[in-house]
Order: C-alpha cells, then sequence, then structure tokens
C-alpha cells in the first residue's frame, strides 16, 4: 500500500546457501526479474542492513505515494521474485 513501510527480516539461516557461497538478496525493480530481466534495482525508500542470512540483516521498503508496480527478487538467483501491486 503506498505510504506503507513494509519490514522483512533476513537473518534467517535458510537465506545463506554454504554450498555456492550465496545468499539471497531481497531487491526491488520495476521491471520483472529485475537486473536478471534487463532492468535496474529501484532503491526509493529502500533501507538494507547486513547480509542476507546473518543476525540483524534486513530489507526495508516504504512506499512511495505513485510508486510505479513494483518486482521483487534474488540477485544472485534467476526465477526467484515475484509482483508486488503498489
Amino acid at each position: 500500500t503506498q505510504g506503507d513501510t513494509y519490514y522483512f527480516d533476513l537473518s534467517d539461516s535458510s537465506l545463506y546457501n554454504e554450498d555456492s557461497a550465496q545468499n539471497h538478496q531481497l531487491k526491488f525493480s520495476t521491471t520483472s526479474g529485475g537486473t536478471h530481466g534487463g532492468g535496474s534495482e529501484y532503491t526509493t525508500g529502500v533501507t538494507t542492513s547486513g547480509t542476507p542470512g546473518s543476525s540483524g540483516a534486513y530489507t526495508q521498503i516504504e512506499v512511495a505515494s505513485g510508486a510505479p508496480t513494483l518486482y521483487y527478487y534474488c540477485t544472485n538467483h534467476s526465477g526467484m521474485g515475484g509482483q508486488l501491486n503498489t
């Protein structure tokens, strides 16, 4: 909802894959698939802290008034994501 703030706790250890040494980064874009779909990261109102899979890691977004349709995605793994209707 425009004007609301959403907090995503990314501290769970399942967000880090020891076998590939990669984590699941939560990012936003105006393009489906984000950077995997030729788009760029959307950063308006977005705050991040820490490394996913580590204690205290989070992503927060304050959805701006008039925000476009957004998509969430993982920077390290294509096909992980979906649409947010604002």
